[in-house]
């Protein structure tokens, strides 16, 4: 069946897809924040054990109230499930810590890369051919990320690795999703990953001493649970509204709205060579987007 979409339906559409990417980045914003004051007394698998536990109770709510009930949660595919959420909690606990030891733009900027490394990786967990076309946006991508970085002018530390490899966990993440929704639908992903992301937390956790969050520390935690949510929610909606190359270029607000939450709340400084790098690292992979947009 074919659907019919008024002109008025097709102007707003992008307007639609930006309130949604609004959503997003306020989602992730307040999530960046209220991960550095928890962390003041929590360490990144007690963070990502509360924040999955909020989620699962959100998600199991949304489930009972759903038409389907418990049935759209069965899957068919429980060792893709294991897989993509080993990944994505490893990128997660990674950007967290990320979040503690550099700059958060650097750290966004250095997320960008995150489709640069689905492009590297989609030949061996997707069978996609790696072209030159491909290899020259990975290129100029980690130019871009060296101007970020800056070797050699200022010291690298562990939290420039923690958010190349976030981003290297997320991408893997992304890939394994897109395996993974063939077969099931967005509760169910969203099911196993609270459920699955609450276990590995607690039993982390717990090898090193489970420490109770404070009082004052549940109005961030619940914070980080919902947003955890409505991010990926809201970003998903965006991309129902408008394709990915609309949509892409709007994430990009991103790097200067958390360039100066981190400049008003953390003194943060306002690096040049961070825009310009996360600029070069956008525009390859926008480039490459619109190609294959172009080839389709």
């Amino acid at each position: 069946m074919v659907e019919i979409i008024t002109e008025e339906e097709a102007r707003n559409r992008p307007l639609k897809a930006a309130l949604w990417m609004c959503g997003a980045i306020v989602s992730f914003t307040l999530m960046a924040v209220s991960a550095r004051a928890v962390q003041a007394e929590l360490n990144t698998f007690e963070l990502m054990f509360w924040r999955s536990l909020i989620g699962l109770v959100i998600v199991v709510a949304a489930v009972f109230v759903s038409p389907r009930g418990l049935r759209q949660v069965t899957t068919g595919v429980p060792g893709l499930h294991l897989a993509r959420n080993v990944f994505h909690f490893t990128g997660q606990n990674l950007w967290f810590y990320g979040i503690m030891v550099i700059p958060m733009a650097q750290l966004v900027a250095l997320e960008f890369t995150l489709p640069i490394w689905v492009v590297l990786l989609s030949p061996l967990l997707l069978g996609e051919a790696l072209t030159r076309r491909k290899l020259l946006v990975a290129l100029v991508g980690f130019c871009g990320v060296l101007l970020i970085a800056q070797p050699g002018i200022q010291p690298l530390n562990t939290g420039h690795l923690a958010g190349i490899l976030a981003a290297v966990g997320f991408a893997l993440n992304m890939m394994l999703t897109k395996r993974i929704m063939r077969h099931d639908g967005v509760l169910c992903v969203l099911f196993w990953m609270t459920l699955l992301q609450t276990l590995f937390g607690l039993g982390l956790s717990l090898i090193g001493g489970f420490t109770w969050p404070g009082l004052a520390l549940t109005p961030w935690l619940a914070v980080i649970g919902v947003t955890g949510l409505s991010a990926h929610y809201a970003l998903t909606s965006a991309l129902g509204h408008a394709p990915a190359s609309i949509v892409a270029p709007m994430e990009f607000a991103r790097l200067p709205i958390i360039a100066l939450v981190g400049f008003w709340l953390f003194a943060e400084a306002l690096d040049p060579l961070v825009f310009i790098g996360a600029a070069i690292i956008f525009s390859a992979n926008y480039l490459n987007l619109k190609r294959r947009r172009e080839t389709n």
